[in-house]
């Protein structure tokens, strides 16, 4: 594998950069989150420009890795709306032999269709703007559902005020197609896809709350010289750096060994979720102690992002279920 980005992948990041930097400002931030609603048409829109959402698509040419970097950046500017589960959706539907699954994949790689994640917890992403949900099947199997009759939703007050979630169950009557049997690999393959780009999401994240820490350091003065003169300062500014740039390899080599399908790739997926979640959580905390009294303040934001940590940490099995899980793989 290369161990450095290629010209086309550090493009694409600064292209979601720059295009979320114009389209999710701090200010569009408070107010999406003040709004009440789930989903920011506007954002989503400038992100289907990029071509970012058939990604997993076989014939797109790029792949889980390429797929990571666009959810590290989402991460990065704390992005709304359910990108993980509209990229992961599209690999499943194309992956399955569900013809009539099919039949979404254009409109969801364009951004039409919206879709979102509703595997192992009934709390769903953007799920009053979904028109399709990746579900289980109560017994081992993935479907697709459509959102109509049979499906409700019940609002909630979410932690992550960025991507806010809703109570959704299935009842009857609902229109589902079935895409992998309970015992497909597939199913484990695309769940252990799930937890990379949750992973890099949180890379994401644990990296912003550092840069801006920094050059907060930089920027606030007291008696008469920056903060980040401070020896206690400087030391804790270190390890928030080392805590975060160490584990950017390894939520890489998920992506890699997920998409070279290596004998290692499910323990990779679940060493990632767990370790990167964790690194986020205490990122976003020491980002916060470093501001001090501003970094409290629902202005200045920084409770986004670790509002955001808190979701990441849970979702899909928080960090003791998946370091179970890794090492139950590796036979211990």
């Amino acid at each position: 594998m290369r161990f450095h980005l290629s010209e086309e992948q550090v493009a694409i990041q600064d292209a979601i950069r720059g295009t979320l930097a114009d389209n999710w400002p701090m200010e569009r931030l408070h107010k999406f989150a003040d709004s009440g609603e789930d989903f920011d048409p506007q954002t989503w829109q400038a992100l289907a420009q990029l071509g970012l959402f058939g990604i997993l698509a076989p014939d797109s040419g790029m792949g889980l890795l390429d797929a990571a970097l666009v959810s590290e950046m989402a991460g990065e500017a704390a992005a709304p709306g359910p990108l993980i589960g509209q990229m992961i959706a599209v690999a499943a539907i194309a992956a399955s032999s569900s013809e009539s699954a099919k039949a979404f994949l254009d409109g969801l790689v364009s951004g039409e269709n919206v879709a979102t994640l509703a595997i192992e917890s009934d709390l769903v992403q953007s799920a009053r703007a979904a028109g399709l949900f990746l579900a289980d099947d109560g017994a081992g199997g993935l479907r697709l559902i459509e959102a109509g009759e049979g499906v409700s939703i019940e609002e909630q007050t979410a932690t992550d005020r960025s991507r806010p979630v809703s109570r959704v169950t299935f009842g009857a009557g609902v229109k589902s197609h079935a895409l992998f049997a309970p015992g497909d690999p597939m199913v484990a393959r695309l769940r252990d896809a799930a937890l990379v780009l949750i992973a890099a999401d949180a890379l994401g994240g644990a990296q912003h709350c550092t840069d801006v820490s920094v050059a907060y350091a930089k920027e606030r003065t007291q008696f008469g010289q920056p903060i980040g003169r401070f020896q206690g300062l400087k030391h804790q500014l270190a390890h928030m750096a080392l805590d975060v740039e160490p584990a950017r390899a390894l939520a890489w080599y998920a992506a890699y060994a997920w998409d070279a399908e290596l004998p290692d790739a499910p323990r990779a997926a679940a060493m990632a979720k767990a370790h990167l979640c964790e690194v986020y959580t205490r990122s976003t905390r020491a980002a916060i102690a470093a501001h001090g009294g501003i970094g409290y303040t629902w202005e200045y934001g920084l409770n986004y992002w670790f509002r955001r940590s808190v979701y990441d940490r849970a979702w899909l099995g928080s960090p003791a279920v998946q370091r179970a899980k890794a090492a139950e793989l590796a036979g211990w």
